[in-house]
């Protein structure tokens, strides 16, 4: 649905995340070395560097210093998305709850049926009812999708500030540290852009009204928990499938951050150590693994219906994939004893 005075939304996050995917990609194919395939890769690498891997993708000590920022910065990532997300998530739930309820069950085939048999005019009504039900349930849906991404944002910056302990000689390349504010903003507009439109005007319509009559002439705001609530208990099987992937994914990225958070005994130590356990024993960066479960997750309980989301799952996945690899190369380089049986994040694939 547009929405009269806002752009459109979500075609723009898409080139965003398309600009962002397209030299990650080229970066990954085989293009020749006189044609730049090979500074490319270096670039990308050394602007996707952090912690182990800004030392060896460095070209100089001067110009790691010049151009990298503490990877405790990290915080800085979570403290944007759980500011840009808790915004979202309370503007759309208070406009479904405002605009969208009571949300009643998806209407069977049957009534769809019987309304082709009873006559246009009653069909017509039907097809109205219908589209109506079903922009419902998107709005709801987002809601749901926006409360997921609010557990993820929460939970990883509690795990920046108690689980992780960075070196304080951990640097990651100012380039990464931009695109990871940018990731953090986008992400949760792309996952809630196909209600951010109306919702937003609908939030404009209520302050300018508030303006105009003031608040002694505004209807009191009573919150009905149920109606609050209920909502997201009757969406489709769809929304559950995914919670459930998403909840299995964090699961194990809880798991894989607590053994690469236990590796340095020492907190100012830059010893290094294999990882071992859980998806571990798999894959080189389980953590990017349990990231991409998480994000497909949130793609299956959003229903897979908005392309901004897409996108931005597409990139996760070259992202991540691209980091893993540099990781697993670390990995290989630094330890002659390292697992050669490991993938670098999926198994068997790579």
């Amino acid at each position: 649905m547009e929405t009269e005075g806002w752009p459109a939304l979500q075609p723009l996050l898409c080139l965003a995340w398309l600009a962002a995917t397209l030299p990650i990609v080229a970066a990954a194919l085989p293009i020749p070395a006189a044609a730049g395939g090979h500074l490319l890769r270096r670039l990308l690498a050394a602007f996707s560097s952090r912690g182990k891997t800004v030392r060896s993708s460095s070209a100089s000590p001067s110009s790691k210093a010049k151009f990298t920022v503490p990877q405790k910065y990290f915080m800085h990532f979570y403290v944007v998305g759980a500011v840009t997300t808790t915004s979202l998530l309370l503007a759309i739930w208070f406009y479904a709850y405002m605009k969208m309820t009571p949300l009643l069950p998806e209407p069977s085939s049957y009534s769809t049926i019987a309304s082709h048999l009873v006559g246009s005019n009653s069909f017509s009504f039907h097809h109205v009812r219908m589209s109506t039900m079903g922009h419902k349930h998107r709005v709801w849906r987002t809601v749901f999708v926006s409360l997921l991404m609010e557990i993820q944002v929460l939970r990883r910056l509690y795990e920046t500030e108690h689980v992780f302990h960075y070196s304080p000689s951990a640097q990651m390349h100012i380039i990464g540290y931009l695109t990871g504010l940018f990731y953090y903003v986008a992400a949760p507009l792309s996952l809630a852009s196909s209600c951010i439109p109306e919702a937003a005007e609908y939030l404009q319509g209520q302050i300018a009204e508030f303006i105009v009559k003031g608040r002694a002439k505004m209807p009191d705001l009573v919150i009905d928990s149920s109606s609050l609530l209920q909502p997201l208990l009757k969406l489709g099987w769809c929304q559950w499938i995914g919670a459930a992937i998403f909840i299995w994914g964090s699961v194990h990225q809880i798991r894989c951050h607590a053994i690469l958070g236990s590796l340095r005994e020492h907190k100012d130590s830059d010893e290094y150590v294999i990882p071992c356990g859980d998806w571990f024993n798999r894959v080189s960066c389980p953590h990017y693994l349990a990231e991409l479960v998480i994000y497909f997750g949130m793609l299956i309980a959003g229903g897979g219906a908005d392309i901004a989301v897409w996108f931005l799952f597409i990139f996760v996945i070259t992202n991540l994939s691209f980091a893993a690899v540099q990781t697993h190369k670390w990995y290989l380089q630094k330890f002659e004893d390292y697992p050669r049986s490991r993938y670098a994040i999926i198994p068997f694939v790579c």
